[in-house]
């Protein structure tokens, strides 16, 4: 079996080691190094060429995000999942711009966690579903929904409704089941979806969806 290759990027050497016990019980999981500020990620993700960087925000000298940025930078291969006690929706965008692949409250369930970093593993941009109001509000605040560019989208009425499945925070296998489709075939969707829209990840998507009144604020 494959093993997750994790960086843990907290500066609670308490909360570190919790995570550390956790993912050990994981046949597909190994953390190979751990850090305690930003400064320190970035120099043993060089080092230790990572997966996936779990990624805390607030943590003495360079930031959690700015640390992002600099490891997307020396390897965009890495992929960065931020886990956070921040759950404003400010932080979610600033984490995306950053190069992040995903983000989790530190309030989620350790299930939650560990699906998370899988599905980042797999190549998705994971946003909690405990997030999804709070960028659902945010952006309603922004932009209001524009039906003429939603009907001359050229996007069929199955890649809508995946698109609205997948910004409400349903992960390929959920879409699949609530589709009656493969996981595969949902995949085809999001690919075909990015190259129609010009986006290129789960929170552009998101966004577009949220413009276009697919889904609004009680999910």
């Amino acid at each position: 079996m494959e093993k997750i290759r994790l960086l843990l990027a907290d500066d609670h050497g308490v909360l570190r080691a919790g995570l550390k016990t956790l993912f050990s019980a994981q046949p597909d999981i190994e953390v190979v190094a751990e850090a305690s500020d930003g400064d320190d990620a970035v120099r043993q993700s060089r080092e230790t060429n990572p997966d996936i960087v779990l990624m805390d925000i607030t943590m003495p000298g360079l930031n959690g995000l700015a640390a992002t940025q600099k490891i997307k930078c020396q390897n965009p291969e890495t992929k960065v999942l931020i886990l956070t006690m921040h759950e404003d929706e400010s932080y979610l965008y600033q984490a995306f711009r950053a190069g992040a692949d995903g983000y989790v409250p530190k309030k989620a369930a350790d299930t939650e966690v560990i699906a998370a970093i899988r599905a980042t593993f797999r190549g998705e941009h994971f946003i909690h579903p405990s997030m999804t109001s709070s960028l659902v509000a945010g952006l309603r605040q922004r932009e209001m929904p524009d039906t003429t560019t939603w009907q001359n989208d050229g996007l069929s009425e199955r890649e809508r409704e995946v698109l609205r499945l997948l910004a409400l925070g349903h992960t390929n296998q959920q879409i699949a089941d609530t589709l009656y489709l493969s996981v595969k075939t949902v995949e085809t969707y999001k690919s075909r979806l990015k190259e129609k829209l010009g986006c290129e990840g789960r929170a552009e998507l998101v966004r577009y969806a949220i413009r276009m009144g697919l889904i609004d604020t009680e999910v």
